[in-house]
């Protein structure tokens, strides 16, 4: 009987055969049993105050606790001794520093038979096991929505400076469904924790009946198990779309376990098939995430024969809230002076925006959301610039320059050229001829800059004169062109005209000489 138990229904066989009076040997040879385990049966059988009728009339389930009464190991005084232990070594093993190698050795420390090691690390499991039963929850068809962040990073890289940049990748999913969304974000950061969760609401098509954010800073400002205080941008969103924010207990994943379990297939869905990939900005590696995530929740679930896809579009997708009209934003508010550039700094980005030069020097106040930076003053919006990150950067407007400075911004071969046909053909041909030369670009505007200085100094017609001498002698610069003003060589014929004789009589003809 050393061997794998035999089933009860066999057993059964073995005690009815014995009942009628048969030998162990015709037992045996008749079920294709070994003798040994027809005699080990009939004498645990024996064994018991019940009689062979009674056991014979048991469920199979029943008559097997009576045959195989149980691990004899529970009733050794030892385990006896060492249960009374088990509650103190569970709430010492989650101090730091303390293992089960450590409490192990404090165990067996005055104690004359103590178990082995593999035997108290085996006991100690399961009674932590049996303290920490798992409940099934029911999960009504858009009642929550599980959001966390994945503790691994994806990464981009920078098309300039060749940096690998990491971001945070954004994970949730309804319970119901076990719907999953993704999506990779910058940071942890709070603007960045809204903007996903914008996404999510809208990817999904409603809103959900509560949020079950983690104990992030961005959601939660003080964790508490009973009363956790709320980031007001959360709130400000939750009540934006006619949701609210029940947020986790602290140190308590299991009360989002179905968000962590989305997590780990991300990891082996998402992560581990881009790998190989290489992207150069935000919005490509979302495209593929959010192409990885569809699959993912196109794929038939395991003992199921739906995917997560089917199952919120057929039960969940309808019990949503309507979304609101307008996506919702974070508004930040500071206050700022116009720098002598005309422009205001805003640090969080360390970038620079502009602001017409007339309010140089004046104080203005800046609003500013993830996507729009706004700039006022006395209530008055005076400039809108979409929001930019880069470091050091600026982002200006043409219109808030001062004339000079546009004029300054504008330059080019075309701009000067353009300016010259404006003027005049001759002043045309001569910028052209002026650009041919194989100069500094830099040299030939400020050529150019002076060329039109004279053009509005002088009279039109004198001026075209002075291009054409120019470009008859082939020199083309602004010193040549102002030489021939000054020493007004516009002002001699190109051709001089010859003048006949008069006509008179004191003229000697050709016979005069023969």
């Amino acid at each position: 009987m050393a061997g794998k138990p035999k089933r009860m229904s066999q057993v059964k066989q073995i005690l009815r055969m014995h009942k009628k009076g048969k030998g162990i040997k015709t037992i045996a040879r008749t079920l294709s049993i070994s003798k040994n385990t027809v005699k080990g049966y009939i004498k645990k059988a024996r064994a018991g105050n019940l009689s062979i009728e009674a056991l014979l009339a048991m469920e199979d389930p029943v008559l097997e606790g009576k045959i195989w009464p149980g691990n004899p190991a529970y009733k050794d005084e030892r385990y006896e001794h060492l249960k009374t232990q088990l509650e103190y070594y569970s709430k010492e093993l989650k101090k730091v520093g303390v293992t089960r190698q450590l409490l192990w050795e404090e165990y067996k420390t005055g104690n004359l038979h103590p178990y082995s090691y593999g035997q108290f690390c085996w006991h100690l499991q399961q009674y932590l096991r049996s303290g920490k039963p798992s409940m099934v929850l029911d999960h009504k068809p858009g009642d929550k929505l599980f959001i966390d962040y994945a503790g691994k990073t994806l990464s981009y890289i920078d098309r300039d400076t060749g940096e690998e940049i990491k971001v945070q990748v954004f994970v949730a999913c309804l319970p119901y469904s076990d719907y999953c969304f993704a999506l990779a974000v910058p940071s942890q950061k709070l603007e960045d924790f809204i903007y996903a969760l914008g996404c999510c609401l809208k990817e999904l098509g409603g809103v959900p009946q509560t949020l079950v954010p983690d104990n992030l800073k961005s959601a939660v400002i003080k964790a508490n198990p009973y009363e956790p205080e709320l980031n007001r941008a959360l709130e400000d969103f939750a009540n934006h779309y006619g949701t609210s924010v029940t947020p986790a207990r602290p140190r308590k994943p299991q009360d989002k376990g179905l968000v962590e379990n989305q997590v780990k297939l991300i990891y082996s869905r998402v992560y581990a098939k881009l790998r190989k990939l290489t992207f150069f900005d935000l919005p490509s590696l979302n495209k593929a995430i959010a192409q990885k995530v569809r699959e993912h929740n196109q794929t038939r679930m395991q003992q199921k024969d739906y995917c997560r896809e089917e199952k919120f579009l057929a039960d969940e997708k309808h019990t949503l809230q309507p979304l609101s009209e307008t996506a919702f934003e974070i508004k930040y508010y500071r206050e700022h002076k116009v720098a002598k550039n005309n422009h205001i700094y805003l640090g969080l980005d360390k970038h620079y925006y502009s602001v017409p030069y007339t309010y140089i020097g004046m104080k203005v106040k800046v609003v500013y959301t993830r996507s729009l930076v706004r700039i006022y003053h006395k209530a008055g919006l005076i400039a809108t610039h979409p929001r930019n990150h880069k470091k050091a950067g600026y982002t200006t407007r043409k219109e808030h320059l001062c004339s000079h400075h546009q004029y300054y911004k504008e330059r080019s071969p075309t701009y000067y050229l353009q300016r010259g046909y404006n003027h005049s053909e001759e002043l045309y041909r001569y910028m052209e001829a002026l650009f041919k030369q194989d100069k500094y670009p830099e040299q030939l505007y400020k050529t150019c800059d002076g060329i039109l200085n004279l053009s509005r100094k002088t009279n039109r017609n004198i001026f075209i004169k002075a291009c054409s001498i120019a470009l008859d002698h082939g020199q083309y610069s602004y010193r040549f062109l102002k030489q021939v003003l000054e020493n007004r060589m516009t002002d001699y014929q190109e051709e001089p005209q010859v003048k006949s004789l008069p006509t008179h009589g004191n003229i000697r003809g050709a016979s005069f000489y023969k």
